[in-house]
């Protein structure tokens, strides 16, 4: 699963992503993998089809041409809005991550399967649908804490230096190079005959 996630061709798309809105693109992978297990024809915000209107939350989106357009609009447009987020570090990403996915478990004081299935901090409980809880369900997919430390296990790339990851902007413009000046009798080039006799006859007839 890891694997998938890291995969060149899957990594050079979030990191596509990741470039517009400023969200780490292995963030971006771990709620890909949650949301449709990676599958590119879903939304990012729900895992609903690209091609349709969302049902699920968010309702209401799409439809998109294609999954960067959706992923951008789950992450610029859809609460909780992870392009403004400042705080990347690992604390900051499970943060949002958790919020990503909604703040139901952190409700009912239980961690969040979303975040630690798989893990030794998690044991039972699912949001079956939106709004309905099961104490009993056990969440079989891995959950993102694990996600991100078998993909960073593989990509040592992965860090969680607490900066922000500005997005990508425009190539600075080159500087402009003054306007050339044509030389003449009265504006003669440095450096030429022309303006060699110009400063003799200065010196001559004391011309200033």
């Amino acid at each position: 699963m890891a694997k998938r996630l890291i995969d060149p061709k899957a990594k050079a798309r979030y990191q596509t992503v990741s470039f517009k809105t400023g969200v780490p693109w292995f963030f971006i992978a771990v709620a890909h993998e949650r949301e449709a297990s990676q599958n590119w024809n879903t939304q990012l915000g729900q895992g609903d089809p690209l091609g349709s209107v969302s049902v699920h939350v968010p309702k209401g989106r799409g439809p998109f041409k294609t999954w960067e357009d959706g992923a951008y609009d789950a992450l610029v447009n859809c609460a909780p809005f992870a392009a403004r987020n400042h705080d990347w570090s690992i604390g900051g990403t499970l943060t949002m991550l958790e919020q990503y996915n909604g703040l139901g478990y952190a409700a009912r004081g239980r961690p969040s399967p979303y975040i630690w299935s798989g893990t030794d901090q998690y044991v039972s409980g699912k949001y079956v649908r939106d709004g309905v809880y099961d104490a009993s369900v056990v969440d079989q997919q891995l959950g993102c804490a694990g996600l991100l430390a078998a993909m960073m296990q593989l990509d040592p790339t992965i860090t969680f230096s607490g900066a922000k990851i500005i997005p990508a902007t425009q190539p600075p413009a080159p500087p402009r190079r003054p306007p050339s000046v044509t030389p003449s009798i009265r504006d003669p080039a440095k450096g030429s005959l022309g303006a060699f006799f110009v400063d003799l006859f200065k010196s001559l007839f004391g011309k200033k």
